[in-house]
């Protein structure tokens, strides 16, 4: 087999891989994915960012192309592979808003009882009026089924308008997401509450925390109301960074954190426990 065959035998397998590291050598949509370091001075990342991350990049979709040799002993592909990854391939980007829960009542002992706060409430009208400012064309909220959430979130949506999917989620509750690293504070569920609540909120963090249909034409904005343990550890998976990490942040009551979701699999934090619209003494932590 030539020199130039062999390459070309290389690109149709590379991109049959999805993924394989001669895609990064012979491609150009992996080239461009490639840190500019990496081309410039040699530098290799210690952790390198995962494009298929949630599992929905363009080249894991399709079947893989047959190829055969043509009568010039050229390597030619099956059918119209890239055709085919252009049609699976999304080109809008996903804005997910994640705001907390307002103060609510810690001396309740059931869900029901911990209810907002007086004060719970006014952060979140005041969180409901800053989303109205904003004027996103938000398209859904969804909310976690936990009364202080719900509450939360109803009086959110009064402040919007045309919202076309409401939803109450079960994935979404506050729990216990993974032993962290290091141990902060005095907060010490058993290993038995990381086992459960961890795999319910890594299920929440896939249904929810992607990239975007190809069918997507528009930018999406979506709004998430639940709580600071679901928030970090959906921050910190979002990132990919340690999950372990999630309690090394620390988010206010009412607060927005930002998160969108790029077309080709990259992911940017564009806020992350952002409150500054709430005056000093409406804010807390609890």
């Amino acid at each position: 087999m030539s020199w130039m065959r062999k390459l070309n035998h290389l690109n149709v397998i590379a991109a049959a891989a999805g993924g394989a590291i001669a895609s990064y050598i012979f491609t150009s949509d992996e080239r461009r994915k490639t840190a500019w370091t990496s081309w410039t001075t040699g530098y290799t990342p210690s952790v390198k960012w995962d494009w298929n991350w949630d599992r929905r990049e363009a080249h894991s979709l399709v079947k893989p192309p047959k190829y055969k040799d043509d009568e010039n002993n050229n390597v030619i592909c099956n059918g119209s592979y890239e055709e085919r990854l252009e049609k699976v391939r999304p080109t809008a980007s996903r804005h997910l808003i994640f705001i907390r829960h307002g103060q609510y009542n810690l001396e309740g002992v059931s869900d029901s009882e911990r209810h907002l706060t007086d004060l719970g409430r006014e952060q979140a009208a005041l969180t409901g009026e800053r989303l109205k400012e904003l004027t996103f064309p938000y398209s859904r909220v969804v909310y976690s089924s936990m009364t202080r959430a719900t509450e939360t979130a109803k009086i959110v949506l009064e402040k919007l308008d045309k919202i076309e999917e409401i939803e109450q989620c079960e994935l979404l509750r506050e729990g216990a997401p993974i032993p962290p690293e290091p141990p902060i504070g005095s907060w010490r569920p058993e290993m038995h509450k990381f086992y459960a609540d961890g795999a319910r909120i890594e299920a929440a963090f896939r249904r929810y925390v992607h990239r975007a249909p190809s069918s997507q034409e528009k930018d999406s904005y979506e709004v998430f109301v639940c709580h600071a343990n679901v928030i970090r550890y959906i921050v910190c998976r979002a990132l990919q960074l340690p999950p372990e990490a999630w309690l090394r942040m620390t988010l206010h009551n009412g607060s927005m954190t930002h998160i969108v979701i790029r077309p080709d699999g990259r992911v940017g934090l564009w806020q992350l426990g952002e409150c500054g619209y709430m005056p000093p003494e409406k804010l807390s932590r609890t």
